[in-house]
């Protein structure tokens, strides 16, 4: 969709403002229309019932090979049971991620890959997406009022069906800790005493990359949720606290302590190539999502296993996990509405959570009846990590305004990463386009 001054054609409630804002989204408008056409099918965009159809369209930001072939045995199962074909445009996940908001204007497919948190509800609020209330009235039954309420917009309305979620933590070999008699840290004294003992036996100690933008969020939701708590950081995402706090800048400060133990160059590595040197064993730890385990060959995940982000604060506690709860959204206007309807319902059952997880073992089951008889190691960890926590953020680009995130964090966090000296200004301009844009939308 090409911009245009005026925002003509947006949907009501939609300010160009909030969408276009700063010079990396006109940048990005430019080079949309192409995107989109590969992201939408064909069709009339008209929003029919067309219940004849015996084809449903599927947006999906699962590029990687294992949530790909997660995907494919999905709906193969799916059209054994129902006949009905579901075509499946795959784009590459980070640019499904910072073009979702053209995608969603232009013509979707009729039910696409999305998460939880408040960019979900932004999205809702916003009229972008499709009501599954009527859904959720069949399913409801397979999930936690947890997971209803992560599902839930402002106006009580559910718009999303849940599908897997995971942990962020400190994944590591266990072959490396037990050559070097490492153990896991629980404080974070003890986490940069392994680093330094880590790079002086040879190690990168910290895997770390950053080139798609997003990865280093979760360092910074981590270290201000163990530091100023679940709640203020919550507060900060939706733009009810300053970033230019002391409390702000203490994180980013105790962030800078660890910055010499982490693999230089990161601007300039995606998450998969800093998971190589994992694999490789020539980095020692990685604070990532678990499926960085899928980089690993299947014959070496039971040398895979992580410990919880470590106490930074006592006061504050580790009660804290960021799980980011993945799963699926409807078109506003879907081609086959009746067809996108009973793909939800499908993609909502035990059955269809089995077949994803039979294919893709690094996350964890969401669906309250799904099997998990053949959790490995790392999936059994995780659940128990998920269940313990007493409170679970999803992630920064989840929980903070989309065009915040987009636009001011990600270059804001590699300014950063490049000068970390320069955070007083960097803090300070972060707070002045925070106030500009969450005042906007």
């Amino acid at each position: 969709m090409p911009d245009s001054p005026s925002g003509a054609g947006l949907p009501a409630g939609v300010t160009r403002r909030g969408l276009f804002k700063g010079a990396a989204v006109s940048a990005f408008a430019v080079t949309v229309p192409s995107v989109l056409t590969a992201c939408g099918g064909g069709g009339d965009g008209g929003g029919g019932g067309d219940s004849g159809s015996k084809t449903v369209t599927f947006g999906s930001n699962g590029s990687d090979e294992v949530p790909k072939k997660a995907y494919e045995a999905v709906f193969a199962l799916y059209k054994k049971n129902s006949g009905v074909t579901v075509d499946v445009n795959t784009v590459d996940h980070n640019t499904f991620q910072e073009q979702i908001n053209n995608y969603l204007q232009g013509r979707p497919d009729d039910v696409f890959t999305w998460f939880a948190g408040n960019r979900m509800k932004y999205f809702a609020q916003k009229g972008l997406v499709g009501d599954v209330s009527d859904v959720w009235e069949k399913v409801g039954g397979n999930f936690s009022d947890a997971m209803k309420k992560a599902s839930t917009g402002d106006d009580g309305k559910q718009y999303f069906i849940p599908n897997l979620n995971y942990p962020w933590a400190w994944f590591y070999r266990k072959s490396i800790f037990a050559k070097h008699d490492y153990q896991p840290p629980t404080t974070w004294d003890e986490l940069t005493a392994l680093a330094k003992k880590m790079k002086g036996d040879g190690l990168v100690p910290i895997g770390f990359a950053d080139k798609d933008g997003w990865p280093a969020f979760g360092t910074f939701d981590y270290l201000d949720m163990r530091m100023n708590g679940y709640d203020f950081h919550i507060a900060l995402m939706a733009g009810e606290e300053s970033w230019q706090d002391a409390k702000v800048k203490a994180v980013f400060d105790t962030w800078r302590e660890l910055l010499p133990y982490h693999q230089t160059s990161a601007l300039g590595r995606t998450w998969q190539e800093a998971a190589q040197g994992l694999q490789k064993k020539t980095t020692g730890m990685y604070l990532l999502g678990a499926f960085v385990a899928q980089q690993f060959p299947e014959e070496e995940l039971d040398d895979f296993d992580f410990f919880p982000f470590p106490e930074v604060d006592s006061a504050v506690g580790v009660d804290a996990v960021e799980a980011p709860i993945d799963g699926y959204m409807l078109s506003r206007r879907p081609r086959n509405r009746d067809g996108s309807r009973k793909l939800l319902e499908f993609l909502a059952s035990a059955e269809a959570e089995n077949a994803y997880l039979k294919t893709d073992p690094t996350n964890v089951a969401v669906n309250s009846k799904a099997d998990t008889s053949g959790y490995n190691g790392i999936q059994k960890k995780s659940a128990e990590l998920i269940s313990s926590a007493k409170s679970i953020s999803q992630f920064l680009d989840r929980d903070a305004n989309p065009t915040f995130a987009s636009t001011v964090a990600i270059p804001s966090f590699q300014s950063f990463l490049k000068k970390p000296t320069d955070i007083g200004s960097i803090l300070a301009s972060m707070q002045k386009q925070a106030k500009s844009i969450y005042e906007s939308d």
